[in-house]
């Protein structure tokens, strides 16, 4: 079970994502820093405390379909690997975040229009630089687009993946910066589904040991932020 630690940007700084309600977000306080907010600190941090060679950063002023920030991307992007969210609603867009410095984009159901365009970012990048973010609020899927909210979880898993995705997100938002735990129903059902498919699980992970009920239910790895900062999890899950 690999851990990888996450940013969430608004504005050039690190934010506290707080059961998906991007209003409430403030300033990241957290254990590894004195630094308030600071995103580069925070990543030097993670790398060098939790010994991670992995960032996920999801750029919520894109997300809400503000612009990309390119500039933090690339800076971030020299400290770890990042895999990042920049709300990707067409192929280019995905080049552009690549083009910014990110070893992978991630495509969030969020914000994602339809799976041909998945499969286009897919067949440009290749699959090592493609995840898919099976974003969901309380289990149910998170999307505008009228044709894939009508899916089950499950299904846009498996269509993601006949769409050329080998690495599937599991995010529930509801359940990010909460102390309810991850949904390990959900990661077992879904591994079920999509044996060899490398699963990462998000949102509600508290401690260990629901990393190691993650890792029991099929996870090969896990979205991590509050229950760092609050000292929980530190290198090697320890």
């Amino acid at each position: 079970m690999r851990i990888i630690p996450v940013i969430d940007l608004r504005a050039g700084e690190a934010v506290q994502g707080t059961g998906g309600d991007r209003a409430r977000y403030a300033p990241v306080k957290s254990a590894l820093t004195s630094s308030l907010g600071d995103a580069l600190a925070l990543a030097q941090a993670y790398v060098a405390v939790l010994g991670t060679s992995e960032l996920y950063v999801a750029d919520l002023d894109a997300i809400e379909g503000g612009a990309a920030q390119y500039g933090m991307h690339q800076r971030l992007s020299r400290i770890a690997r990042s895999w990042i969210d920049a709300g990707l609603r067409s192929e280019r867009d995905a080049c552009a975040v690549i083009d910014a410095g990110a070893d992978r984009v991630v495509v969030g159901l969020e914000t994602l229009p339809s799976l041909k365009v998945l499969h286009a970012i897919v067949a440009r990048l290749g699959a090592d630089r493609v995840a898919f973010s099976l974003d969901l609020r309380d289990g149910a899927p998170l999307t505008n687009a009228e044709a894939l909210r009508v899916m089950a979880p499950r299904e846009l898993a498996r269509r993601a993946v006949d769409a050329g995705v080998e690495t599937v997100i599991v995010l529930d938002l509801a359940r990010v910066g909460g102390l309810g735990g991850a949904d390990e129903a959900m990661l077992g059902d879904l591994r079920a589904a999509l044996p060899g498919v490398d699963l990462i699980a998000g949102g509600g992970i508290r401690d260990q040991a629901d990393l190691d009920r993650l890792a029991a239910a099929g996870a090969d790895g896990a979205l991590v932020a509050t229950a760092v900062h609050r000292g929980a999890i530190g290198r090697r899950g320890a």
